[in-house]
């Protein structure tokens, strides 16, 4: 496996986990980008919107467009996988807290 599939593996991760802690379960692509970040994962919002489509292709999240930014939320499925009851082959697995 690469670096880079890895690093994709592990951003979708962050954003299912920053979604699923939400109690609405959303937010804005930028605030993703800046969790992602704080992870140590600095690639630029386009890294983290194609994560974020991809998410949205196999369900995993639904995405509202809103001017520049994307709204995005967590679908049950994505939240399963966050809280370790299902996996999702291409994100990250969560470790044991």
């Amino acid at each position: 496996m690469s670096y880079i599939d890895l690093l994709q593996k592990h951003v979708r991760l962050i954003i299912l986990r920053a979604l699923a802690g939400e109690a609405n379960y959303s937010h804005n692509d930028s605030i993703l980008n800046d969790i992602a970040r704080s992870y140590g994962v600095d690639r630029g919002r386009d890294f983290v919107r194609s994560q974020i489509r991809w998410l949205e292709n196999i369900g995993a999240v639904s995405v509202q467009e809103m001017g520049a930014a994307l709204i995005v939320t967590a679908t049950q499925y994505g939240v399963d996988h966050a809280q370790r009851r299902v996996v999702i082959d291409g994100v990250q697995r969560p470790g044991a807290d």
